[in-house]
């Protein structure tokens, strides 16, 4: 299947063409009567992240990151799609899967910055851990 547009994300930041993507369909499950026997809706999405000139090195490293589950040997995220029963509404979700996987590898983690522990907060636990201790020694035998 030839498409001609280009898939754009991350606020036209990331272009990946259409000869980039590789499509394959298959019968899809479910209902749908005969004509699901006899119509291929289902859409398949290949990827090839591991190679891929089109994301740059730190969003190709936060996709392999997130979506090991979907990525294969290769390197290939794979999508596909059955909600629908035409092909070309599962095609466009598979493209919408896309897009939200690459655009939540695109955003760049905030850095978690270390807080100093509050003094109370301190002081606290080791009152709790001295009440502890009082109790567990008053449990043992008396001494004389």
């Amino acid at each position: 299947m030839a498409r001609t547009r280009a898939l754009r994300l991350a606020g036209g930041t990331i272009v990946i063409p259409s000869d980039a993507l590789a499509w394959q369909f298959a019968r899809s499950a479910g209902p749908g009567g005969q004509h699901v026997n006899r119509t291929s809706s289902k859409a398949m999405l290949r990827f090839v992240v591991r190679q891929s000139p089109y994301l740059p090195t730190e969003v190709r490293t936060r996709l392999e990151e997130q979506q090991r589950s979907r990525l294969t040997a290769e390197g290939d995220l794979v999508i596909s799609s059955q909600r629908f029963r035409d092909q070309p509404r599962n095609v466009a979700d598979c493209l919408a899967k896309l897009s939200a996987i690459i655009e939540r590898a695109a955003v760049r983690p905030t850095p978690r910055r270390a807080t100093k522990i509050p003094r109370a907060a301190v002081a606290r636990r080791l009152a709790t851990k001295r009440h502890r201790a009082e109790t567990k020694r008053g449990r043992g035998l008396p001494r004389e």
